[in-house]
């Protein structure tokens, strides 16, 4: 969440902001209007402070000259103005609540130097990592190869929980726990983070914290008649891990990751990437968190997205990065790489990672600050987030670029030794 004070300060630079990122700013229209009237009570409610405190005075003085009775008027005078003023500071709470309600459902304001422009079309490659495998046969998509090796079944998964699920059997499995291990195995002894296993459900503070909630309601899977929601991503209940706490900053940066399944509702993505395991109701992800000082974010941010694409690496699966412009960043970051592996099959590529700094977006929403060295006032920590990596892509992505021409599929070397040894996946 936006800080309150910076927008009241800096209205149009927001404004500016907003527009960037293609945001209406009818809401901040309505910002600057209760901002108006909560001044206006402010200084009708000091002017009748200042009336009561001099009123105070008279009385006492009223007193000592033994003037009783127009003392007793003056308190009656002065009662009524003690209701008036609390009548005021009940008007000015409304409209500061109205106004941070406002400011939950403002984005981020996008850091110096993302790329401006209305949607992907205006993202900017800043990388790309190995060439593209020349085929010499024409190349299949993961459901061709995974329905002929006996490894998906997308059909018997409609039939138990409807469209957009999957399940994946014998080696197709074992590859799929494999590739959660082996992500596990580098980010916590080749990176330095945390392994978490977090609670697959949580509550709308916490949603509310990493901002799913209130932008984000439909796309969620809620459990009815209770205050929960299946985890649409790990980011939700790892980086509420501190919220409402104050940390010591001699303990910053914090790196967290974790494995979970991750259950989205699409909203919004009707028609969109059906065939088989590109947009699922439920996936699999190894998410990673950092909880950093603001001064060290950026700096963060560019190891985490390291740290995501060496995976890519170890797996030898050609990739590029991009720099997400102002109108396709997501609602809390400021700004945002996206990881992008290359599909055969389509001849492009697609998303497989989105390393995001939020700043100090989401801390501000959970409360989570840190003190620096020698005291003083709390500040706000910047929280920072990626995939390290989707793991039903990452398999996708091993289907499509190590398949050979009689449909086997060959195991990168460096996940031989989580799969038994085995070195190839091939039809029953």
């Amino acid at each position: 969440m936006l800080d309150l004070n910076f927008v009241r300060e800096n209205l149009e630079t927001v404004r500016k902001a907003l527009e960037n990122r293609n945001f209406p700013t009818g809401l901040l229209n309505k910002f600057a209007e209760l901002d108006t009237e909560r001044r206006r009570i402010i200084g009708e409610a000091d002017k009748i402070n200042q009336l009561r405190n001099s009123s105070s005075k008279e009385i006492g003085a009223l007193m000592q000259s033994g003037k009783r009775a127009e003392a007793e008027a003056k308190k009656a005078e002065v009662a009524g103005l003690k209701d008036n003023q609390t009548e005021l500071e009940t008007k000015r709470d409304e409209a500061e609540n109205a106004m941070r309600e406002l400011l939950s459902q403002l984005p981020n304001i996008p850091a110096e130097g993302v790329p401006i422009g209305a949607d992907e079309a205006a993202n900017v490659e800043v990388r790309r990592w190995s060439e593209p495998k020349e085929f010499d046969f024409e190349p299949k998509d993961h459901v061709d190869l995974g329905e002929t090796l006996g490894i998906l079944d997308l059909e018997r998964a409609t039939k138990i929980a409807g469209s957009r699920f999957a399940i994946l059997n014998g080696a197709g499995a074992r590859l799929s726990r494999a590739l959660v291990n082996f992500m596990l195995d580098v980010h916590t002894s080749e990176h330095g983070y945390t392994e978490t296993l977090p609670p697959f459900m949580v509550n709308r503070k916490a949603l509310f914290g990493t901002n799913q909630l209130p932008k984000f309601e439909e796309d969620l899977f809620h459990i009815k008649d209770t205050d929960y929601a299946l985890i649409p991503t790990a980011e939700v209940p790892v980086t509420n891990y501190h919220s409402e706490e104050i940390l010591e900053a001699k303990d910053l940066p914090k790196y967290f990751t974790a494995y979970t399944p991750c259950f989205r509702s699409e909203a919004g993505s009707y028609g969109r990437d059906t065939r088989g395991l590109i947009r699922q109701h439920q996936f699999e992800k190894v998410e990673l968190v950092k909880l950093a000082m603001p001064e060290t974010s950026d700096a963060e941010h560019e190891k985490l997205t390291a740290n995501a694409e060496r995976i890519l690496q170890l797996l030898g699966l050609p990739y590029r990065t991009v720099v997400l412009s102002t109108g396709d960043m997501g609602f809390g970051a400021r700004k945002t790489y996206d990881i992008e592996v290359w599909l055969p099959s389509q001849k492009t590529y697609r998303e497989i990672s989105s390393c995001s700094n939020c700043g100090d977006f989401q801390a501000r929403r959970m409360n989570l600050r840190f003190r620096r060295a020698g005291g003083g006032k709390p500040e706000f920590v910047h929280t920072l987030n990626g995939s390290g990596l989707a793991v039903g892509r990452t398999w996708i992505a091993i289907l499509e670029n190590y398949q050979q021409a009689d449909g086997s599929i060959l195991i990168p070397e460096i996940l031989q030794r989580y799969m038994n040894g085995l070195e190839k996946i091939e039809a029953p």
